[in-house]
């Protein structure tokens, strides 16, 4: 857009992008007017926004320097608008003033666009429009919000923007790589990613079913997730049985991209190693997702709305117990390493997946022992292997042990935990 100052004259150039801009956030005012009762607080239509911008960015190039005939036209008009601000108080009892900060906002247009590069103004007029036209999606997302979600919000902001930051970067204990900064670090990612498919479900996804639901909670959990999914599936008809199971097929395929996700983060040797073997173990859980609804009729999921955990997994109890975990495995990892080698290490892998394994796999890609790239994927794939046998047993316990799960589940896990015992020989084979 800058380009066009070189072909024609910056004055016009200017002057046509303020009431372009002016007109349109004129014309969004307007729109927003006719569907509101009291149109008749309203101090101007589409037209009066444009002259606002119009004049504003007369008074600016009437006085560049010292900009006092812009800075008197714009205390005229904050006059103008406090006297409009009072009687709309007075006689209609009208309290809200956002026409009036969008009205000089408009005015001030004239000084962006004259001094500020074109990204930034463009930037100010879809922020502009945007804020303007999601008023009423704004509106139902305060409905829906719980009473202690701006907590859970300070929360979140506390530990990432306060507590992280605060956090010395030297090790805890002698000769084990591990410091308060790491270990926060990696629980702020892990709380990150849970408090972002908390919001998906809960604010996008709130009227899907159970199959989404398996989708946004494995991004926080495969385990809790499929937990959750076996205890509602006792509940249900034998016809549904199947649904639940892909749903948590599902969870444990969205598990492979939280995991390619952290990787990323956290190490871009070890993903460029493990990309594709995840991706191949995704897609197998997917597959195998998509078979199971191949095989069965469509679910009504009426029932199962109306059951869905809206619960916030964002606490500071579960993020202790993240860092707790973190140092733990950390400890292992270390002892492990000095005592039994990479073969101990392979096996602290497996038995990393009766707990929680994020924190193992976590600590893994911060650079434990000095441990070679392969060594690091391998360790991370069967911790992950590991997790998803131990997810089918819970499966098969929280559902009561139902009979008609029980082929089910053991059936779309066996079928995973064995593409993916192949993928890890592929893995070894290759490296």
């Amino acid at each position: 857009m800058d380009g066009l100052y070189e072909h024609l004259p910056h004055e016009l150039v200017t002057f046509v992008l303020m009431t372009l801009f002016s007109l349109l956030i004129g014309l969004s005012q307007r729109r927003l007017s006719l569907h509101r009762e009291g149109e008749t607080t309203s101090f101007g239509t589409d037209r009066t926004f444009t002259f606002i911008g119009i004049l504003g960015y007369l008074l600016y190039i009437m006085d560049p320097v010292e900009l006092r005939l812009f800075m008197g036209g714009g205390l005229i008009l904050g006059v103008l608008f406090a006297l409009n601000y009072f009687v709309k108080m007075s006689q209609f009892h009208v309290f809200g003033i956002t026409s009036i900060v969008i009205a000089l906002i408009t005015y001030s247009l004239a000084l962006i666009v004259a001094t500020q590069p074109s990204w930034f103004y463009v930037l100010v007029i879809v922020v502009v429009l945007l804020l303007t036209e999601l008023k009423h999606t704004f509106t139902e997302i305060a409905q829906r919000m719980q009473n202690d979600e701006m907590i859970t919000l300070a929360k979140f902001l506390a530990i990432s923007g306060i507590i992280l930051p605060m956090l010395p970067n030297e090790n805890i204990i002698p000769d084990i790589d591990i410091t308060p900064y790491s270990v926060w670090l990696a629980t702020v990612v892990v709380s990150g990613i849970s408090y972002l498919s908390y919001l998906l479900k809960r604010y996008v996804f709130r009227e899907s079913g159970v199959r989404v639901s398996g989708i946004i909670g494995g991004l926080y959990s495969s385990t809790a997730t499929i937990s959750v999914l076996a205890r509602k599936s006792k509940r249900v008809s034998d016809h549904q049985v199947p649904e639940y199971v892909s749903a948590m097929m599902l969870a444990v395929c969205m598990m492979f991209f939280r995991f390619l996700i952290l990787i990323f983060i956290f190490s871009r040797q070890i993903f460029l190693s493990v990309y594709p073997f995840l991706v191949c173990m995704a897609v197998v859980a997917a597959g195998v997702s998509w078979y199971i609804n191949r095989r069965q009729k469509a679910l009504d999921e009426a029932d199962i709305l109306a059951e869905e955990d809206s619960s916030n997994p964002l606490e500071f109890k579960v993020a202790l117990i993240f860092a707790g975990l973190y140092i733990l495995f950390t400890v292992l990892t270390h002892f492990t390493i000095i005592y039994a080698g990479t073969t101990g290490l392979n096996t602290l892998s497996f038995l990393a997946g009766l707990s929680d394994v994020t924190p193992f796999v976590l600590n893994l890609l911060q650079g434990q022992g000095g441990m070679s790239v392969q060594v690091v994927a391998a360790c991370c794939m069967q911790a992950i292997i590991s997790s998803i046998t131990v997810n089918m047993f819970y499966a098969w316990f929280f559902c009561g042990r139902r009979e008609a799960m029980r082929r089910w589940i053991f059936g779309a896990f066996g079928c995973v935990v064995g593409a993916n015992l192949l993928v890890l020989l592929l893995f070894y084979f290759i490296y």
